[in-house]
C-alpha cells in the first residue's frame, strides 16, 4: 500500500470542555473548527491533525493519508479480501474529517485505522494560542493485544518497515522519519501516547519547566531515545492520555534506505532512555520510546 503520513488521531472524553482548554492551553494546538460535541485542532499547515469528541474515553482512532483516491480503493479491497470488515465513511463523515472518502477498520491488535483519500486544497499557516515551537504531529505510540501480528499486518499488508525493536514493541516508519507508528505489547488496543515535534533542545527544556510550572503530570524525560535519538518530555493529558514532545528524531534517507537493518534492543530502561530517565508512573515504566 501506498501510506504518505499519518493525518490525524481522533480521540473520545469524557469532558470535552477540559480536553479542549488542555490542548490550548498547555500542548499548544490552535483550535481549527467546532461543531457540538467536537473540536478539531491543528499542529501544522494540515485543516487538522487531532480531535476531541464528546464520548467513550477509550475510542480512539488514527488515520493514515493514502497517495490518492485510486490508491485508496486498492486498499480497501485488498483489506476487505483478505477478511477485514471495511466501512466506508458517510458524505457527512467525510466533511467532518475534510477528506475525499475514507475507510475504516481494524487492525489485528484491536486499535481502529482510517484510510484517507485528502482533498487537495489550500494550506494556512498554523498559529498556536501561545509560543509552543510546536513544528508538526510526528507519530503515535498504539497499545496492541497481538504485536506480532500487528507488526506482519502493518509491513506486509500496509507497508510499513521496520527501523528498529525494544523487545517485542516495534518502530514502523512509512516514511524517512525513523518511526511513524510504535507498536506496545498490552491487555488492551488504542492509543498509547501522540507526539508533536518541537524546534530544538532549548524548546524541550522550556515546555518542561512551563509544564512544571503548570503542575502538569511528567510521565517521562526529559531524556534521549537510544533508538531514534530524539530528546523527548512525556506528560498527562486528559482521560490519561501521554502526549509526547520530542526534537532531533533520525531520519533514514532514501540513499540509506536499503543498508538499513532494524536494529534489536532489550526491554529495559537503558533502551529507552540513554541519559538514565526512568518514568514517574509505573504504568509507563516499559512502553515508551
Amino acid at each position: 500500500m501506498q501510506l504518505q503520513d499519518i493525518c490525524y488521531v481522533r480521540l473520545g472524553t469524557s469532558d470535552l470542555e477540559s480536553a479542549d482548554r488542555f490542548v490550548r492551553d498547555v500542548l499548544g494546538l490552535e483550535l481549527a473548527r467546532q461543531a457540538a460535541g467536537i473540536r478539531h485542532y491543528r499542529s501544522d499547515e494540515r485543516d487538522h491533525t487531532l480531535v476531541y469528541f464528546e464520548g467513550d474515553r477509550g475510542d480512539h482512532t488514527v488515520g493514515l493519508q493514502m497517495r490518492d483516491i485510486d490508491a485508496l480503493e486498492t486498499a480497501a479491497a485488498v483489506l476487505a479480501g483478505a477478511g477485514h470488515e471495511v466501512l466506508r465513511g458517510s458524505a457527512d463523515e467525510c466533511e467532518d474529517r475534510q477528506v475525499q472518502a475514507f475507510v475504516s477498520f481494524r487492525a489485528p491488535g484491536g486499535h481502529r485505522i482510517e484510510l484517507v483519500a485528502a482533498r487537495s486544497g489550500r494550506r494556512r499557516s498554523f498559529r498556536p494560542p501561545f509560543d509552543s515551537r510546536i513544528t508538526g504531529f510526528s507519530h503515535v505510540g498504539l497499545c496492541t493485544t497481538d504485536a506480532q501480528s500487528d507488526e506482519r499486518f502493518w509491513v506486509d499488508v500496509l507497508g510499513a518497515r521496520v527501523s528498529d525493536r525494544i523487545g517485542p514493541a516495534a518502530l514502523l516508519r512509512i516514511d524517512q522519519i525513523h518511526h511513524k507508528i510504535a507498536l506496545f505489547p498490552a491487555a488492551h488496543s488504542g492509543v498509547q501516547h501522540i507526539n508533536h515535534q518541537l524546534a530544538e533542545i532549548d524548546d524541550v527544556m522550556r515546555a518542561w519547566y512551563r509544564l512544571r510550572r503548570l503542575k502538569i503530570p511528567i510521565v517521562f524525560g526529559p531524556g534521549r531515545h537510544p533508538t531514534s535519538g530524539a530528546v523527548f518530555l512525556y506528560f498527562r493529558g486528559p482521560d490519561d492520555m501521554v502526549f509526547e514532545y520530542s526534537t532531533g528524531v533520525r531520519v533514514i534517507t532514501a540513499e540509506q534506505e536499503h543498508a538499513h537493518r532494524p536494529r534489536q534492543f532489550s526491554f529495559e530502561p537503558a533502551s529507552f532512555c540513554m541519559w538514565g530517565a526512568v518514568p514517574e508512573v509505573a504504568e509507563f515504566d516499559s512502553s515508551l520510546t
